[in-house]
């Protein structure tokens, strides 16, 4: 495998945590408007990124195989925590 395969690979393996990192911010903040008003947005996908990142790869290590449902059953539970600790338990500092 050539480093641009390899390089491939790996963008295909955090796609869902991109996504997951940019549709799920969004999604809280129209839903909870007023309640993440003093939180930006981009902190919300950095941390909501993150977190769907660190869980992908703990399946993978887990697991031993990417796209499993255990997987992404994980991402889910982590992206809300994630937003969960960004948007309300921290103080909002942008």
């Amino acid at each position: 495998m050539g480093p641009f395969d390899a390089l491939w690979h790996v963008l295909n393996l955090l796609a869902p945590a991109v996504g997951m990192g940019l549709i799920a911010p969004a999604l809280a903040k129209a839903l909870w408007r007023q309640d993440l008003r003093g939180v930006r947005w981009w902190a919300l996908v950095r941390w909501t990124a993150a977190a769907s990142g660190l869980a992908l790869l703990a399946g993978l290590v887990l697991t031993g195989r990417d796209g499993r449902m255990a997987t992404y059953a994980g991402m889910v539970v982590a992206s809300a925590l994630a937003l969960w600790w960004r948007g309300w338990a921290r103080p909002a500092r942008g």
